[in-house]
């Protein structure tokens, strides 16, 4: 009798979207899109689009120069922090509330 030493893992394999960047990317079964960046003096924020199984959701990593001084730094961490909860209400428990850009939507020029 032969025992097996390692268990195996099977995956469904999910199509492409029409918006995944289609190369080393995409895993077997999650989706991202190409990377967009936007940049503000020293600081940027980069936004990337995932869809994993059934589920999409944004992905954001964002990068802000904090000052030397410890006080001024600990109360930009405040404000990112209650500014990062406000920007987290509007997109998801409250969509409706932001505010519409005629001829600007991302989704219009094939964005994220």
């Amino acid at each position: 009798m032969a025992a097996r030493t390692m268990g195996r893992f099977t995956r469904t394999q999910t199509p492409h979207t029409d918006w995944c960047a289609r190369d080393h990317r995409c895993g077997l079964n999650e989706h991202r899109s190409a990377a967009k960046v936007t940049a503000r003096g020293t600081g940027r924020a980069v936004v990337t689009r995932v869809r994993a199984g059934d589920v999409e959701y944004a992905e954001v990593h964002i990068r802000i120069p904090l000052s030397r001084r410890e006080d001024t730094a600990r109360t930009q961490l405040a404000t990112l922090l209650r500014l990062l909860g406000d920007l987290l209400d509007a997109v998801i428990a409250r969509p409706h509330v932001l505010p519409a850009r005629a001829g600007r939507r991302a989704i219009d020029r094939g964005a994220v």
